[in-house]
């Protein structure tokens, strides 16, 4: 099994990068969005924790920059009708965080709202993997003030995802950012623009 893949970011297409390591060898990694908006920009070095799909139409490699983000893909797949396609789509959507918070909560809403998880796949998601969660160590949530909140729903309305604009917050908030939404907002967009390579 390939569990981590070390090197150079050699390309990037969307969610799919190639990672080339020292032994000169590239591999075709997919990642979900936040961790696409946290990579280094092409020519950067990267270490990514992966887990390797096998099925009848092929092998896929999905890669996460942290191991706790692979234990929570991995738990997804275990779930009754949930693919490497679905559960990566949740984690693009959500990112890792919300994701656990709204398979504990029951936030139907919020996993149903993922293209392809309608209410009924969302309610099995709930009923399987509710409690198979207690081993993964989550970040703390941003303290819900209302900046930070409005800096979130902006940025989500610029196209980022979830997962990534939540995390763009809360770097921008751990950097002694002003809680004020313009201020978060700038901050955060300079860091989601600096992990793009833009």
């Amino acid at each position: 099994m390939i569990a981590v893949v070390t090197g150079v970011l050699a390309a990037r297409d969307g969610e799919t990068i190639v990672v080339q390591t020292e032994g000169g060898v590239g591999y075709e990694v997919t990642v979900p969005a936040g961790v696409a908006e946290r990579l280094p920009a092409a020519g950067g070095r990267v270490s990514l924790h992966t887990e390797l799909v096998v099925k009848e139409d092929g092998w896929a490699l999905f890669g996460f920059d942290r191991a706790a983000e692979r234990r929570i893909f991995q738990r997804l797949l275990g779930a009754g009708g949930f693919g490497p396609k679905l559960a990566l789509a949740l984690l693009s959507a959500l990112g890792a965080e919300r994701t656990i918070r709204s398979i504990r909560g029951r936030d139907l809403a919020a996993l149903s709202s993922v293209a392809g998880i309608g209410r009924k796949k969302a309610e099995r998601l709930v009923l399987e993997l509710r409690d198979r969660f207690d081993d993964v160590a989550l970040e703390p949530e941003i303290e819900p003030t209302a900046g930070s909140d409005e800096a979130v729903r902006a940025l989500v309305g610029l196209g980022y995802p979830a997962g990534a604009a939540e995390d763009a917050v809360r770097a921008a908030i751990a950097g002694g950012s002003s809680e004020e939404t313009p201020q978060l907002i700038r901050r955060a967009l300079q860091r989601l623009a600096a992990r793009g390579g833009t």
